[in-house]
């Protein structure tokens, strides 16, 4: 994003990423490719792809493509407008045609979650769980917090994205676990966006919870805020971040296991 910019830039978002392949074996080699796929005004897409390969069997295989948003850190007052991608293969010209497609789409989604959670909060208060066996998600309740030391940031103080992310998947693991007790497999990240910034010396609190289960999957929800000294003392957190995680869990066998169902 910078290369393309010629200035700092920053993350805004990431769209929802899933994992296809597990990259977790030791001795593999995980390659990273990353362009920019088409400049809008003051915003990029990135594209990002993952693909993990076999030393011994050279097979290579796709563990995530995903896409991030960034805009140019702003010098002055004003934004920094952005230069036209320069599209050199056939890949490049789809991909490009494809990003303002995934905009609109990434522009609507927050508003049509907030009408989402708007309707379901009007119903939300007379909520009862029929089922006998419904499990509590009160103990599947988990906070941690983390203080932001300089390895955990950029060039310019801020926290980076892909840490706060790794610590969002810690609390959430923990939290699917405790309902699935087994170890919950990441499938998805779903509407990772930043809200606002955090910098060294701050504290990051992650609160997650699960919230629902779907027969072979659980989500679990993440909400991060972000405090300085201050805001510490005065209890005034930041919301930077949320997330909605998707877990599955298997058997000695490779099986997926049957989560149980839950009430709130």
């Amino acid at each position: 994003a910078e290369k393309h910019a010629g200035v700092s830039c920053v993350t805004v978002s990431m769209d929802d990423i899933q994992f296809e392949e597990a990259a977790s074996r030791v001795g593999q080699i995980i390659a990273i490719r990353t362009k920019v796929n088409r400049a809008f005004k003051t915003s990029m897409e990135v594209g990002i792809k993952v693909t993990v390969q076999d030393v011994l069997t050279n097979d290579e295989k796709i563990v995530s493509v995903a896409y991030a948003t960034y805009v140019a850190k702003p010098v002055g007052a004003g934004k920094v407008e952005l230069k036209p991608v320069q599209l050199l293969s056939t890949e490049d010209h789809l991909e490009h045609s494809l990003a303002i497609e995934r905009r609109r789409i990434r522009l609507g989604y927050a508003q049509v979650f907030q009408k989402l959670m708007q309707e379901s909060n009007k119903e939300g208060e007379s909520y009862t769980c029929e089922e006998k066996d419904a499990l509590s998600t009160e103990h599947t309740h988990v906070q941690s917090t983390e203080l932001v030391l300089p390895p955990h940031a950029n060039h310019h103080g801020n926290t980076f994205g892909g840490q706060i992310m790794a610590w969002m998947q810690t609390v959430a693991s923990i939290s699917a676990s405790r309902l699935c007790r087994s170890h919950p497999i990441l499938k998805s990240v779903n509407m990772f966006k930043f809200w606002g910034p955090s910098f060294v010396g701050d504290r990051l609190v992650f609160n997650a919870i699960v919230n629902n289960t779907f027969h072979n999957s659980v989500e679990v929800g993440v909400r991060v805020e972000a405090y300085n000294c201050e805001e510490w003392i005065k209890a005034q957190p930041r919301h930077i971040n949320s997330a909605f995680l998707i877990f599955t869990a298997v058997n000695d066998k490779g099986e997926l296991l049957t989560f149980p169902r839950v009430k709130p």
